[in-house]
């Protein structure tokens, strides 16, 4: 199992932190990662709202990249539909170079209607933009001439001038909001992530989601099983109610920011349906080793949101390697 820490950057501006503070707390959560031995430290990408921060998560994994030796860095995700690909390439290529080789790029096609209106792109061209828009991000990080024309793109075989030290072996996963999208991004041999609480409704409907994804990943052909990653939003404390009481203020506060769903969730419910990982040593550790059970070897935690204490956030991720990832790896024998 491996284990990696999520960072969406939520900026609250009504309140006591401002994003200098934000981006220095999230510097120091990806340092302490680091030196608790997690896999990955992504950052997500947002715009025009305080939902989400960092407009460029290239820049920030660039930063990222000269406090940090060892951990992985990634962005969930990129949103390449309202940019140009060959940007995008080149950004990655640089983070994959400044970071010795450590990226992993996730990309979207975007959900948020104001950032496609900010970017002057029809949310309806979205399915098409972002399968154009792939396509010429992966040839470009190949390092070979891009030859495309497509119905947004019209390229005559450029090449970068800057290539990634990973290459073919550069991990690229697509992110999906409904559950009937895992079989055809694994039919397209490609890897996955996904938030399970913004699109599934209980905890046992991830196992349907894995086992969609890996029979579309079957039948592309690809070599492997794929890769799916899996985010929850997390904080681990002694006992479920002092969890309660440490985080739910600031989920909730997260929550009412979330500008996508079509019915109010709060702590509550994202809890009892399983979505979210909060609680105790136990109660955690016995979610990750249902998600084996499941086929899941790699989870992202959400622990920075709604303004949550730094001390409770450190504490938490301290609890989730010293304790929770021992006492997983005891009942499964996964490392």
């Amino acid at each position: 199992m491996r284990y990696s820490i999520f960072s969406v950057q939520d900026h609250h501006p009504s309140l006591h932190r401002s994003v200098a503070q934000l981006y220095e707390q999230v510097i120091a959560e990806a340092k302490l990662a680091e030196s608790l031995g997690y896999d990955t430290f992504f950052v997500a990408e947002h715009h025009f709202h305080e939902c989400g921060s960092v407009p460029n998560p290239a820049v920030f994994l660039a930063a990222l990249a000269r406090e940090t030796t060892k951990i992985r860095l990634g962005v969930a995700v990129s949103n390449i539909t309202i940019h140009n690909p060959l940007t995008i390439a080149e950004d990655y290529a640089m983070v994959d170079m400044l970071s010795g080789g450590r990226l992993t790029l996730g990309v979207g096609s975007g959900y948020l209607r104001h950032e496609f209106e900010g970017h002057r792109v029809s949310p309806e061209e979205k399915r098409e933009r972002f399968d154009e828009n792939l396509q010429v991000v992966v040839q470009a990080l190949t390092g070979e001439p891009v030859h495309f024309q497509g119905k947004y793109n019209d390229l005559p075989g450029v090449a970068l001038n800057v290539q990634p030290l990973q290459k073919d072996r550069l991990p690229i996963h697509v992110a999906i909001q409904r559950r009937e999208a895992a079989y055809h991004v694994g039919r397209q041999g490609r890897n996955i992530f996904s938030l399970p609480y913004s699109c599934l409704t209980s905890f046992e409907e991830i196992r349907g989601l894995v086992e969609d994804y890996r029979k579309g990943y079957r039948e592309s052909g690809a070599p492997g099983e794929g890769s799916a990653v899996l985010a929850f939003h997390c904080h681990v404390a002694e006992t479920d109610e002092q969890a309660k009481l440490n985080a739910e203020q600031a989920f909730n506060l997260y929550l009412d920011t979330r500008l996508f769903y079509d019915t109010r969730r709060t702590y509550d419910t994202v809890v009892s349906a399983g979505l979210g990982m909060f609680g105790s040593l136990r109660t955690v550790a016995d979610q990750l080793v249902g998600l084996s059970e499941m086929g899941i070897d790699h989870v992202m935690f959400l622990q920075n949101f709604g303004v949550l204490d730094s001390k409770l956030v450190h504490d938490s991720m301290h609890r989730i390697a010293n304790e929770v990832m021992p006492e997983v790896l005891r009942r499964t024998g996964k490392a």
